[in-house]
Order: C-alpha cells, then sequence, then structure tokens
C-alpha cells in the first residue's frame, strides 16, 4: 500500500491518522527496561519538526536535551518567506494532511489554549495567513530555543560504549542517548557515520528508499489570468508530482502569486537552471499553458531548490515507497540511536509535518 493509498483509506473510514499511529506506539517491555530518568541526557541532531517537536516533548518530561542544527536556522523544510508576500510564504511544507486535533497533540498540554487559523482547501486544510513555521515558533520554540546549537555540523556518531559520542566540526557531545533527524539524503551520503555501523537492514533502507527533488518557486503577476492553475499528470506518478496553484487563495491578501511545487523527475528541469535562466524557462512554460500573459505581467519571484540546501540536500522520500523500508528507517537501534522525522516512521505514513510530529512522539515515549 503506498502512502497516498493509505492517507485515502483512512478518510473513507473515518479514521485520523494521528489515532492510527497512536494504536501502533505501544511501547515493548525491553523499551521500558530501557527507558530514560531525568538524570540522562539525549543528543537531537536536527531542528527540523522531527528535532523540534522531539525536543519539546522530551522537555515536558524533565529529561535534559540539547539540539545541533548544522545550519544557522531552525524549522528545515517549514521554513517559510515573509518578505515576498503579504502573508508567510511556505517555502517547504504548505498543507494540514491531517485532522485539526494535531495541533492538541503536538503541544501535548491542555493548560495551552491554541489559536490557529485554518481553511479548507479540498482535501487537506490550509493555514491562514500563517503556516507550520509559524505554529512552531508560537507554541514549540519558546520552550527550547536555548537548547538547540546552531552551525553545528555533526561527523559521526560513536555508541559502541555506554555513552554515545557525538563528533562535530566544533568538538565532542557526549550523551545517553541520540536522536537523528536530519534527512535521508544525509545518511544516504554518508555525511555522518556510525561506529559500530547501523544495523545491515537499515543501510540497505537508507540506500534503496527512492527519494524525490524537491523544488518550489512563486511568481508575481500584476493580473490573475490563471485561476485555480494547473495541475499536471505524470505518467508513470512514481515519477514525482507537478503543480501550478494559486498561493493567495484563502488568504487575506492583495497580490496575485502563482505557486509552483514539483517534485521527483519533473523536478529535474527547474533545479538544473539557475538566475535568469530558470526565471525564462517558467515565464516561457507558463505563456504556453495561459495564451502568452505570464512574460507581459511578470513583476516578480522567488525560488527555493531543496535539492541545493548543503543540509538537506533533497526533496522528501517518495510516496510509493515500499512502507517496509520506511519502517526500517524508524527503528530505533541498541537503545540508543533513536530516528525521528517525516522520513522515520512506523511505515503507516511518511513526509508530511504530522507524520514527523508523530514519529518524535513515538520516539519520545519510548526513550
Amino acid at each position: 500500500m503506498t502512502r497516498n493509498e493509505f492517507i485515502e483509506m483512512c478518510r473513507i473510514l473515518g479514521i485520523g491518522l494521528p489515532f492510527v499511529s497512536t494504536l501502533l506506539s505501544c511501547k515493548k517491555a525491553d523499551d521500558v527496561e530501557n527507558s530514560l530518568d531525568s538524570n540522562g541526557k539525549v543528543v537531537i541532531i536536527g531542528a527540523g519538526v522531527g528535532g523540534l517537536s522531539a525536543g519539546y516533548l522530551l522537555n515536558q518530561r524533565g529529561i535534559d536535551f540539547q539540539i545541533l542544527e548544522a545550519s544557522s536556522q531552525h524549522g528545515g523544510r517549514i521554513r517559510i518567506n515573509t518578505d515576498f508576500a503579504d502573508f508567510p510564504i511556505p517555502l517547504g511544507a504548505e498543507w494540514i494532511e491531517t485532522n485539526l486535533d494535531i495541533f492538541d497533540q503536538i503541544v501535548n498540554d491542555t493548560s495551552v489554549t491554541l489559536n490557529v487559523q485554518t481553511f479548507v482547501d479540498a482535501p487537506d486544510y490550509k493555514f491562514l495567513n500563517g503556516s507550520w513555521f509559524n505554529f512552531y515558533e508560537q507554541y514549540v520554540l519558546p520552550s527550547i530555543s536555548n537548547k538547540i546549537t546552531y552551525n553545528t555540523i555533526v561527523e559521526s556518531i560513536d555508541y559502541s560504549g555506554d555513552k554515545v559520542i557525538v563528533n562535530t566540526q566544533n568538538g565532542q557531545k557526549t550523551a545517553d542517548k541520540v536522536i537523528v533527524s536530519v534527512p535521508v539524503q544525509i545518511l544516504k551520503d554518508g555525511d555522518i557515520t556510525f561506529s559500530p555501523n547501523l544495523p545491515q537492514a537499515k543501510i540497505n533502507a537508507i540506500n534503496s528508499v527512492k527519494i524525490w527533488e524537491g523544488f518550489k518557486a512563486f511568481f508575481e503577476f500584476s493580473t490573475d489570468f490563471y485561476g485555480d492553475g494547473k495541475e499536471f499528470k505524470i505518467t508513470p506518478p512514481s515519477d514525482g508530482e507537478k503543480l501550478y496553484y494559486d498561493a493567495t487563495f484563502g488568504q487575506n491578501s492583495t497580490k496575485n502569486i502563482l505557486g509552483l511545487f514539483v517534485v521527483g523527475k519533473p523536478a529535474q528541469d527547474y533545479i538544473s537552471r539557475k538566475g535568469n535562466d530558470l526565471k525564462n524557462f517558467i515565464l516561457a512554460e507558463l505563456d504556453g499553458i495561459f495564451s502568452y500573459q505570464a512574460s507581459p505581467n511578470y513583476v516578480n519571484h522567488i525560488v527555493q531548490d531543496w535539492n541545493n540546501e548543503p543540509f538537506i540536500k533533497s526533496g522528501y522520500i517518495a510516496d510509493d515507497v515500499d512502507w517496509k523500508l520506511v519502517r526500517e528507517l524508524g527503528k530505533s537501534v541498541n537503545n540508543k540511536v533513536y530516528f525521528s522525522g517525516g522520513a522515520y516512521t512506523d511505515g503507516e505514513d511518511w513526509v508530511s509535518v504530522h507524520a514527523a510530529a508523530l514519529s518524535a512522539k513515538s520516539v519520545a515515549e519510548e526513550i
């Protein structure tokens, strides 16, 4: 069963994905025996959704932790642009692909009153003049911001002894357990090495899982000539997805902004181009679709090539991968090395922000 088929089945049956993940997160007896008390420490690698969520939940449990982020900013693939338009532009994750009670599950605190404005963008939801990044900035980051160390590139993890040694370009960090929350492409490229080596089944999963390229662009025009945009039929569907869409739909905006979301093989046409070559290529494509109305109405644009981000290097795991590979990616190792994020789940769902947050919840409970 592919990810899209699973999500559709849940919708048909009226089952929320968070409920399914909760059913599958029961602890084993040996997990309880090796659980970490408040005297232990965890090092989390990566300050994307998986890393931030894991740190936040460990903090609620009174467990000491430190988040090491290779770049100069948190958020990973939920980052936004606030300069281009009169609403936050999501450079990565944009849609809410599950029930809205996911916000309560992430915050995990009934004393907190949530104020998250959304609207239906069938079959999903979207944020009204907000984003996933804004949600995390408001409800998750404040309690853990002092635990994040930026510009810290992890090179290796040694979990052979009683303690886990995390070697960075800035020195060593010692912990009882480590949570790896980096894009799979980072592990596939061997940017972080492990001692001893990870189990062969996990190495095989890392090396064989298909990862789509990821690209987004936003073009502002002086007039709305594009309506709802255009969705492309990619054949076979396993090659990727491509969609031009009205980025201002549902927003309180005076702008005319057309978004481009493209992953997989179709993204190669865009990530292979830069500067004016890329701009002209997109405008020429839009001129062909919308009767030469794009070029004369062009105002400005921004692009986000996730393959060109040095600590991300990719889009995300393809929708059609074998769920057993995803489950293998999410398994912990020796009660010392854990994995959190959209790629490291139980195999029932993956990629989306809610899947990353729920994987962090499962890891926090296991620890």
